[in-house]
C-alpha cells in the first residue's frame, strides 16, 4: 500500500519502527485533540514527538462539519444568515454584515449611510470581542488567568448590546437586506457610551500584565514565527498577516459600508511571531474604539434600512393592516422574489482576516452556488509547518495566537 494512503498513526508507527535510537529510547506518536479546550475546538493533530519535541504533525478536520455552503444553497437568502453566525461564532455579526452585503451587491442596492454607519459600529464591537477572547485566551494558554476574568466581563456588556440592537448574544442573526430590522433604541446607544468609557481603563490594565511580563514574553517571541513571504504564499490575511509586516487590511483596500469616512492606522508586526500576533490584536482594539467613536460623533440621520420592498420584510404592523405590505410579506418569506443571474464576490474585514462570499445566482430563489472564504481554515493548513521543532507547549500557544475557530473549518 502506497505511504500516502495510510493514516498518520500507520506511517508515524513505520517511522518509530525504523529509528530506535540506541539507548533504546524511541519516538512517539501523540494525538493533539479533538477535545476542547486544549486544541481550541474539535480538530486533532497527529503528532510525532521525540520527547517534548515536535518532528512531524499531520492536521485533520472534519469534526464539526455541518455543510453550511450546501445547506444555504437550498436556502432563500434571507434565511442565510444564520448560517454565517456559526462560522466565527466570535464575531458573528461581521459574518452577518458580509452576507448582506454580498446580497445588496448582487442586487445593487444602496444602504443609507445611516445603516452604514451603524454597520461599522457593530462590526468593530464585534472585532473587540474577537481580539478580546483571543489575547485573553492566549494569556490562559501561557499560565495567566487573571486577564482573562478581567476583561471577559466586557464582553458581556457587547452581548447586552447586541441584545438591545437584535434580541440575541452569540449567534446574532442581526440586519436585513438593506439595513437593520429596527433602528437603534436610546438604551443601546446609552450601553455603547458605558462600555467606551469603561473598557479602555480595563484593556489598558490588561496590555500592561503581558506586554512587558517575562514569562509571557519568554513563552511567545520567536515561537511560531511566519515570515511575510511565506504567510502571503499560505493566503494569509488580517492580524496574522499583519503581524508579519504586511498591511493589507480589506477595510483599506477595498472600502465597503462608509470605511473610507474613518481615520485610523492598521498596525503592523515585524516577526510574524505569536508576541507580535498578540500586539497586533491589541493595537486594533485601540483603533476599533477610535472607529466606533468617529462613528456615533457623525451618525447621520434619516432611514436604517434601504427603500426595497422586493427583499425588506414590512412592519408586522403594516402586514396586518395593508394588502400591499401582506403581499410582500408572503413573496418575501416564501422566497418567491429571485435575486438576478450573475457572480458576486464580496468580502470584509473579519476577526480574523478576509471574510469573502463567493455567489453564484441563477435567477431562482436559492443561491446556485455559494463558498464562503473562511480565513481560519487558510491559517489551519500552516499550522504543521509552524509547530515543526517547536515544542509540545509551545503548539498550544501557536494555535491560540492565530485563533483558530473551529467553525470556519469545516464548510
Amino acid at each position: 500500500m502506497s505511504e500516502l494512503l495510510l493514516s498518520p498513526e500507520h506511517r508515524y508507527a513505520k517511522i518509530i519502527k525504523e529509528n530506535l535510537n540506541e539507548d533504546g529510547s524511541e519516538l512517539s506518536v501523540l494525538n493533539l485533540g479533538p477535545t476542547h479546550p486544549a486544541t481550541h475546538g474539535i480538530f486533532q493533530n497527529v503528532l510525532l514527538m521525540d520527547g517534548e519535541r515536535i518532528l512531524d504533525a499531520e492536521p485533520t478536520i472534519g469534526y464539526i462539519h455541518r455543510a453550511f455552503e450546501k445547506i444555504a444553497e437550498n436556502r432563500p437568502f434571507y434565511q442565510i444568515t444564520p448560517l454565517t453566525d456559526r462560522m466565527n461564532y466570535c464575531s458573528s455579526p461581521i459574518n452577518n454584515m458580509g452576507w448582506w452585503m454580498t446580497i445588496e451587491k448582487a442586487l445593487g442596492i444602496e444602504v443609507p449611510k445611516r445603516a452604514q454607519y451603524l454597520r461599522v459600529i457593530v462590526m468593530e464591537l464585534a472585532r473587540i470581542t474577537d481580539h478580546l477572547i483571543c489575547n485573553s485566551i492566549l494569556g490562559v494558554d501561557t499560565g495567566a488567568y487573571t486577564g482573562f476574568l478581567y476583561v471577559f466581563q466586557f464582553r458581556e456588556k457587547v452581548y447586552e448590546i447586541y441584545e438591545e440592537i437584535c434580541g440575541a448574544r452569540l449567534t446574532t442573526n442581526m440586519g436585513r437586506m438593506g439595513g437593520f430590522e429596527r433602528d437603534w433604541s436610546e438604551t443601546a446607544f446609552k450601553k455603547l457610551d458605558e462600555f467606551l468609557e469603561e473598557f479602555p481603563v480595563a484593556w489598558r490594565e490588561f496590555e500592561k500584565l503581558f506586554e512587558r511580563n517575562r514569562i509571557f514574553i519568554d513563552r511567545t517571541v520567536n515561537v511560531g514565527a511566519i515570515s511575510a513571504e511565506k504567510a502571503m504564499a499560505y493566503g494569509f490575511t488580517g492580524p496574522n498577516l499583519r503581524a508579519a509586516g504586511v498591511d493589507y487590511d480589506v477595510r483599506v483596500a477595498h472600502p465597503y459600508s462608509s470605511y473610507e469616512d474613518f481615520e485610523f492606522t492598521v498596525p503592523v508586526g515585524t516577526s510574524g511571531d505569536t508576541y507580535d500576533r498578540f500586539c497586533v490584536r491589541n493595537a486594533e482594539v485601540w483603533e476599533s474604539l477610535s472607529i466606533i467613536r468617529q462613528a456615533l460623533a457623525k451618525l447621520p440621520e434619516g432611514p436604517y434600512h434601504a427603500d426595497v420592498p422586493d427583499y425588506y420584510l414590512p412592519p408586522k404592523e403594516d402586514v396586518y393592516n395593508s394588502m400591499e405590505s401582506l403581499i410582500y410579506h408572503f413573496k418575501i418569506v416564501m422566497g418567491e422574489i429571485p435575486v438576478p443571474v450573475g457572480e458576486t464576490y464580496h468580502a470584509v474585514e473579519g476577526g480574523n482576516g478576509e471574510l469573502g462570499f463567493y455567489l453564484i445566482t441563477d435567477g431562482s430563489r436559492t443561491p446556485y452556488r455559494l463558498h464562503f472564504r473562511r480565513p481560519c481554515f487558510i491559517y489551519y493548513q500552516a499550522y504543521t509547518e509552524l509547530i515543526k521543532g517547536a515544542l509540545l507547549s509551545d503548539a498550544i500557544v501557536i494555535l491560540s495566537s492565530l485563533n483558530v475557530i473551529a467553525g470556519e473549518l469545516d464548510a
